[in-house]
């Protein structure tokens, strides 16, 4: 049965422009560099540079002053493009470099990964070809911390449908351990226990290596888990010579490709700061980390070619008015995107202002004692924003500082009070408790129920399920994982 029926609602819709803004704010400045090089491209009518003033009686697009008249009656305004907002007032391109020192761009080289080390010696080893291709294979499936985490079934089964290769588990198994003779130690096991066990073959074959190799190979889970009183019985040692042994295998690599991935990952994992703060003689300046972002303008020849058009209105044939249409948009397009970077780096701004204010003894002392509690909601209450907008301001962007580069989410924590009523931060709660951890008897570590009673003896009256978050956040395992003989 269908119906027609009137309603009336409310409904809040953010605008094309406000999108635009939000999503710029959440990018870092190496994606915001990558974001504006895209704009570039998508949108011809927005330039990247500074704009040329050749004559002083035009305006910044080298445009004479027109009359109101030229405006265009279908509602499109040359005032919009003909603004002094067309050229930002905010400083793109930071001019930090001396007279001495040159910019120049540095070639990035990736180097040789884990892969490319283990075929390499796989290409030393005297193979048929269809070895060598299996082989290959294999490799490929090792992933970067060096586990062949696929079974072999899988892997016959891929190379059947996949290469045509007939190949058993059998063959595939010796390929396998050919290839865990292959440097780094360790490297195509299936499991942590194999692999610790590939790494100790390799041993000499001192009492602590055979110790160290029965206890892994025979009472794994016993070692896991910290049980070294059974592991005493069981294997009729002494506590120095267990010591011995245990040493021996924290030694050994559990990622054996770790070596090459983390490397690789460190050249790319270069932090870049999005804020600068100095302090100098007891005042602190903050600016925009844009070294590496154009200035942005709209594009002149558009601005003609707009202003051409609706200057012959006569004779107007559907090309033009559609051609028309199609400037116009783009020319709005350059105008909102250059509004939304302006809009983007006065809330940035606005937001890392605050934060120095209700952090300015930090900033000026780099003492983490000074760091008072903070939460999204102190900060948007000072800058009118919006809760999401500062948590957007703050997700994966860095200040660098004089006492080091920081990541605006170390400045925020919550707030505890002590016995004797004063707000404390819970970053001042976490230092006590992990040096609490630290100073604590290895052979008998402290449990939460003891780290709270230790705490309310200092002061700091928190629950045990406190204690519990707090060390996980710290990344500090439980007490019986810290156990040392």
């Amino acid at each position: 049965m269908l119906k027609q029926q009137l309603q009336q609602k409310l409904q809040q819709k953010l605008s094309p422009q406000q999108i635009q803004v939000i999503r710029l704010l959440e990018l870092t400045a190496i994606e915001l560099e990558e974001r504006i090089k895209q704009e570039l491209i998508d949108n011809p009518a927005l330039d990247e540079g500074a704009e040329e003033h050749e004559n002083p009686d035009t305006d910044e697009f080298g445009n004479e002053d027109t009359d109101a008249s030229a405006e265009s009656a279908e509602d499109i305004s040359m005032g919009d493009y003909l603004t002094e907002d067309d050229i930002p007032d905010y400083k793109l391109e930071a001019d930090n470099f001396s007279k001495d020192q040159k910019h120049e761009d540095i070639p990035f080289s990736g180097g040789s990964t884990f892969h490319d080390f283990l075929l390499k010696q796989l290409g030393e080893r005297n193979l048929s070809e269809q070895d060598a291709k299996i082989a290959e294979y294999i490799i490929g499936n090792i992933d970067d911390n060096g586990y062949l985490q696929r079974p072999l079934s899988a892997i016959s089964d891929d190379l059947i449908f996949q290469v045509g290769i007939d190949i058993s588990t059998e063959r595939l198994e010796d390929l396998l351990q050919m290839i865990q003779d292959f440097e780094p130690a360790g490297v195509g096991a299936s499991n942590l226990r194999e692999c610790l066990l590939l790494q100790l073959e390799r041993h000499e074959g001192t009492p602590a290596a055979l110790l160290a190799y029965k206890i892994i190979d025979k009472s794994f889970d016993e070692f896991t888990k910290k049980h070294y009183d059974k592991i005493q019985k069981q294997y009729n040692v002494s506590e120095e010579e267990l010591k011995k042994a245990i040493h021996e295998i924290t030694m050994l690599n559990p990622k054996p490709g770790s070596s090459w991935s983390d490397s690789f990952s460190d050249g790319m994992s270069h932090i870049i700061p999005d804020f600068i703060v100095d302090s100098h003689d007891g005042e602190l300046t903050l600016s925009l980390n844009n070294s590496n972002i154009p200035e942005l303008r709209v594009n002149r020849s558009y601005t003609h070619m707009l202003e051409d058009y609706m200057g012959n209105k006569q004779n107007q044939t559907r090309d033009k008015k559609d051609a028309l249409l199609f400037v116009k948009q783009k020319l709005d397009s350059a105008q909102w995107f250059i509004d939304a970077i302006k809009q983007r780096q006065q809330t940035m701004l606005n937001t890392m202002q605050v934060i120095i204010d209700l952090q300015r003894d930090f900033f000026l002392t780099g003492d983490e004692s000074n760091l008072k509690p903070m939460i999204l909601k102190d900060v948007a209450e000072r800058t009118g924003y919006d809760i999401s907008t500062i948590s957007r301001v703050s997700n994966s962007k860095y200040v660098q500082t004089n006492f080091g580069i920081f990541p605006l989410k170390y400045f925020f924590s919550e707030s505890m009070q002590n016995e004797s009523g004063e707000e404390i931060s819970s970053r001042e709660i976490k230092k006590i408790l992990q040096q609490c951890i630290e100073n604590e008897d290895k052979r008998k570590p402290l449990a939460d129920d003891k780290l709270c009673d230790l705490l309310k003896e200092k002061g700091y009256v928190i629950a045990r399920r406190t204690v519990a978050k707090y060390r996980e956040q710290l990344g500090i395992p439980v007490a019986r994982l810290r156990k040392e003989i």
